[in-house]
């Protein structure tokens, strides 16, 4: 009996927690292009995957004017910048990294997200810290960065230091497992540009000026914006009210979804700072299709995989 063919490459235990992960992976062409480009240029991929992480600084980040303060949050919990890259928030890559997670997305939430992430460019920063770690990079720096929900987050954490927004307005992202790593770097460049990337990195170069230089850069693509919910509510308020009268005591929920209706052209960073706060942004009752795992669980896992191995 012929055996059925396989539908991709084997995905390591080692660089995910999540059997589910590495059958989805090992058949995602973004994965394959990660992996197998890093395979040309070390035999340790493995290793390698454990040892880095990367940081998205979102167009919120830009334009808020917090891509110094990430880095300088970086070096202060020695994390050594490695690598540093501008990319592209279009519609196709927003949907490329969270594919796995975006059936969890309201519409409203598509819709605010179009706005401010094709807004400006942003910038990916690979890392790798100092000292040695028992989990993979990529799962600690996920630690450290808190949680989405801005009222979960504590202070040590990049997403307290960098500002509590909104769900939404959170100013980072990291690939969660190492594996992610592999695949979000392919999402994010080209061969010729992750090739620069994972050279340096090997080389343990370190980026930090060329990453404050990109910041620079950044900053002169575009105007600084405020991302405070009292403002943005009033700037609406004011511009709902140039065009037609609102209801007398209108919620910001309701002027948002009044303007919308009448079809006004809104400032998209108002319109994200508004709606991000009073729009639902997760479907209730849903399981993101793939997820991430904490420090504990990747112990526990490591553990396991080892024991077998052993």
């Amino acid at each position: 009996m012929t055996p059925e063919p396989s539908h991709g490459i084997p995905v390591s235990p080692l660089l995910t927690c999540h059997p589910a992960k590495q059958r989805l992976y090992g058949a995602d062409t973004y994965y394959q292009e990660g992996y197998e480009q890093l395979a040309a240029l070390t035999d340790d991929v493995t290793g390698f995957a454990h040892r880095h992480a990367a940081l998205l600084l979102k167009p919120d980040a830009v334009v808020a004017r917090k891509l110094e303060a990430a880095v300088d949050w970086l070096t202060a919990r020695r994390y050594r910048i490695v690598g540093a890259a501008v990319t592209r928030l279009t519609r196709t890559v927003i949907r490329s990294l969270w594919y796995f997670q975006w059936n969890l997305a309201t519409p409203h939430r598509r819709r605010l997200a179009a706005l401010f992430l094709e807004d400006a460019d942003a910038l990916v920063l690979l890392v790798r810290p100092e000292h040695d770690t028992d989990v993979p990079a990529s799962v600690l720096l996920t630690h450290h960065k808190g949680p989405t929900d801005p009222d979960a987050r504590v202070p040590g954490q990049l997403r307290h230091h960098l500002g509590r927004y909104s769900y939404l307005l959170n100013l980072v992202h990291t690939p969660d497992e190492p594996a992610d790593v592999l695949r979000e770097l392919a999402v994010h460049f080209d061969d010729g540009e992750r090739d620069r990337l994972l050279r340096g990195a090997l080389a343990d170069e370190d980026h930090t000026a060329h990453a404050l230089d990109l910041a620079g850069r950044l900053y002169a693509a575009g105007k600084p914006r405020a991302l405070d919910f009292e403002p943005a509510v009033e700037r609406l308020r004011q511009a709902v009210s140039g065009h037609h009268s609102p209801v007398p005591g209108a919620e910001p929920r309701e002027l948002l979804e009044s303007a919308w209706s009448h079809g006004l052209e809104l400032d998209p960073w108002d319109a994200v700072i508004v709606g991000s706060k009073v729009l639902p942004m997760r479907q209730p009752g849903r399981a993101p299709v793939l997820d991430g795992a904490g420090v504990d669980e990747w112990r526990r896992h490591l553990a396991a995989v080892r024991a077998v191995r052993s």
